[in-house]
């Protein structure tokens, strides 16, 4: 794997990537779910970099990224990524988001067309701010003494009871990205989510796309995907047995759904 490297965008914020994969391949970028970092797609890395040339980065306010004090907006999360296309003279990628990172390949699909090939968007909804009380979100972890309590809820949202009940290499992990990430960073993110709502403009994205949801996911239901997938023209959607966190509960099926989709005739 290659070292983390860094670009700083217009307005400012350093933000931090990593490339994995052969130069002669598509290029797959990766977006991450809130609370984590680019490491949360460490285990897919082996699989998806034989085929592509996986671009992955620290959304703003999360891991090695700057993370500016204020409210973020989805526009702004978005941007950071065209740019950093630009930066790095890539001039089509397939997206692949996960939850936040789904909003932002929303927005990509909408606002950046010329930038994507296929769209894959997993975990994700178009509009959450009438189920999630995001400003209530945002006081308590900028008043929250460290990030340990609001770690275990995120986990209890993320993975299925079953990983939860005894010690687990893989849910150690996410709750470590979840507690390394600055409140600031959290909070920001947490205001973009409640901002936007791109229910019917996402009827607009013409890039081949795939929808993944899972079936017991609590956050993003399977219903949000299913909304996603009618909304936008000729979407293709999949439902997979698990909960948020999905291409590590099934990571075989999730890589083979997104191996085939990219790969599949046009």
């Amino acid at each position: 794997m290659g070292g983390d490297q860094h670009f700083t965008t217009a307005d400012g914020c350093r933000i931090a990537y990593r490339i994995d994969g052969a130069d002669d391949r598509p290029v797959l970028a990766l977006s991450n779910s809130i609370a984590t970092n680019l490491h949360m797609w460490d285990r897919s890395v082996p699989t998806l970099s034989r085929s592509f040339r996986l671009l992955r980065y620290d959304t703003r306010g999360h891991g090695s990224s700057d993370a500016p004090v204020g409210a973020y907006s989805i526009d702004r999360l978005g941007r950071d990524v065209v740019e950093l296309l630009d930066a790095l003279e890539i001039d089509r990628a397939h997206f692949l988001g996960l939850s936040l990172g789904g909003f932002i390949g929303q927005w990509l699909g909408i606002f950046a067309p010329e930038h994507i090939d296929r769209l894959i968007l997993s975990n994700t909804a178009s509009y959450l701010a009438s189920e999630l009380p995001f400003d209530d979100q945002i006081r308590a972890v900028l008043a929250a003494p460290d990030m340990n309590a609001i770690a275990d809820g995120f986990m209890r949202n993320w993975f299925p009871a079953t990983m939860l009940a005894a010690p687990n290499e893989i849910v150690d992990e996410f709750r470590g990205m979840v507690r390394a990430t600055p409140a600031r960073g959290l909070a920001g993110c947490y205001a973009a989510l409640r901002d936007v709502d791109l229910r019917r403009i996402i009827s607009l994205i013409a890039a081949p796309t795939l929808v993944i949801g899972g079936e017991s996911d609590t956050v993003t239901r399977a219903s949000h995907s299913e909304a996603i997938a009618a909304t936008i023209p000729d979407a293709k959607l999949v439902l997979l047995p698990g909960v948020h966190i999905l291409y590590v509960e099934q990571a075989d099926r999730f890589n083979d759904e997104v191996a085939s989709f990219l790969q599949g005739a046009p």
